[in-house]
């Protein structure tokens, strides 16, 4: 019977593209390389290198919004943050054209057969521009009203519109890059594809002040150049497909109809998971809207450290994912236990070790960024208190992990969505209600901390379950 269930297990897995971040963890053809050794080797391992690329992505929201804040505006740092929430909703379709290209890629390059391989590349491309192309145009049309909605007036609706209204005609080459670095890393091209993140903050770290500064455009000159750097990302993603990979196949209508169902069975469930959290975010900055600019900057300060701060944290998810399938794969559940559990072990040690530095630099990051009055208390209250607790996120980061890759990736986007909506407003309603701006910073981590436990358990509960089934336990 485990005999049969392996193989069901293996045509399933290989079957949904669970292992596709690098494109050589597919069980059905690839080495088994985390069925030996410490899992919790695999995970700092896995954890460190998927971190690269994320940080870089971080360091350049970081970057952008470190210069706006030597402006000493506090209305164009809060338009930063209103309208990295926006442009977060395309960033949502991004991740999920990404995923589904690297999924179905990575399936046919195992087979042999990498023209169909980029076949897929080249109608996810196809389909890509006809998502982002009218949700830019949606964009730079309505920013204002958009900006509105989420609580955005006077100078930093302004601001944060002309930044929007810069950078959306550029949004088909930020996606044509993502699309095309999830097809390097399907043919495991870790480092081409780690080129392109690079590349894109690097462009951004050196046009950002001559733009902002030099040229002083101020906060247009920041949306320029993240238009450059999307532009030289799509460059650097391009290039090496061209060069070593068969570049891209012909246009073709009846091979993008054919293909379009497989696609949109990944990218469906991929957007609507990677849409909660900016729709979090949107709900948050509309409880602090009403708030002046010092607190909503202070806002914007920590969604801009919370990234790069707990990047490692970030990638876990990515990281253990290939180790719990592979090892559900090879019905080795008990690695498959130790996996989870290391894994909540290196988040928990990992934020006892960010939260002293937060918290000791916290007086210079305010000074950094030019926060005053509320914005700072905003901001001490994150580094003080909310740190420690993003230990929770991490458990979730987990338990969605561990439903990607044990056969329930719905449940995965269920509780990314409960997280940013039960989980989020009533615990900002009741902070405001009772505590003011102290309850609105503070209510969400109460959510956080059930989600981040019902997480656990579920990965828990899982592998279970899923040990049940294939008749190891009786």
């Amino acid at each position: 019977m485990a005999k049969d269930y392996r193989a069901k297990i293996s045509s399933a897995i290989a079957g949904s593209g669970w292992a596709t971040s690098s494109g050589t963890d597919n069980i059905a053809t690839q080495p088994a390389i985390f069925l030996t050794g410490s899992p919790l080797r695999h995970i700092t391992t896995m954890s460190l290198t998927a971190s690269i690329g994320l940080l870089t992505m971080f360091i350049v929201d970081f970057a952008d919004l470190f210069y706006i804040a030597q402006l000493a505006d506090s209305s164009l740092t809060a338009a930063m943050g209103f309208a990295a929430t926006i442009l977060f909703f395309a960033t949502a379709f991004h991740i999920g054209l990404m995923i589904a290209t690297s999924a179905l890629a990575a399936r046919h390059i195992g087979q042999g057969n990498p023209d169909q391989a980029r076949r897929y590349l080249t109608n996810v491309i196809m389909l890509s521009m006809m998502l982002i192309v009218p949700l830019a145009v949606l964009f730079f049309i309505f920013a204002p009203e958009i900006l509105e909605l989420a609580g955005a007036d006077g100078a930093a609706n302004q601001a944060a519109t002309g930044y929007i209204r810069i950078y959306a005609p550029f949004m088909p080459f930020s996606v044509a890059a993502m699309v095309c670095s999830g097809f390097l890393r399907a043919h495991g091209a870790a480092r081409r594809a780690m080129n392109v993140t690079l590349a894109m903050g690097i462009t951004n770290a050196i046009l950002d002040p001559i733009f902002i500064f030099g040229f002083d455009w101020g906060i247009n000159g920041a949306a320029v150049a993240s238009a450059c750097a999307a532009v030289v990302s799509t460059l650097f993603a391009i290039r090496p497909i061209v060069q070593y990979y068969g570049g891209f196949e012909r246009i073709s209508l009846s091979g993008f109809r054919q293909d379009l169902s497989p696609i949109m069975t990944i990218l469906i469930p991929a957007i609507l998971t990677n849409l909660a959290t900016p729709v979090g975010g949107f709900i948050s900055y509309r409880f602090v809207a009403d708030y002046p600019d010092d607190v909503i900057a202070g806002f914007a300060v920590v969604g801009r450290v919370v990234p790069v701060a707990f990047c490692l944290m970030f990638s876990l998810s990515g990281a253990i994912g290939p180790i719990i399938g592979q090892n559900f794969g090879a019905l080795q559940f008990d690695r498959v236990r130790t996996t989870i559990t290391q894994a909540t072990l290196f988040a928990f040690g990992y934020t006892l070790i960010i939260w002293p530095f937060l918290y000791l630099l916290s007086g210079p990051i305010c000074d950094a960024f030019n926060l005053a009055g509320e914005g700072r208390h905003v901001f001490w209250l994150f580094a003080a208190v909310l740190t420690p607790l993003f230990f929770f996120n991490g458990m979730l980061f987990i338990g969605n992990a561990a439903c990607n890759n044990l056969g329930y990736p719905t449940w995965s986007t269920a509780m990314n969505w409960l997280r940013n909506t039960l989980g989020l407003i009533p615990f900002l309603w009741l902070g405001r209600e009772y505590y003011g701006l102290d309850g609105i910073v503070l209510g969400p981590a109460i959510g956080g901390i059930v989600f981040g436990i019902a997480g656990y358990m579920i990965a828990q509960y899982l592998v279970n379950l899923q040990e049940q089934r294939a008749g190891l336990v009786g």
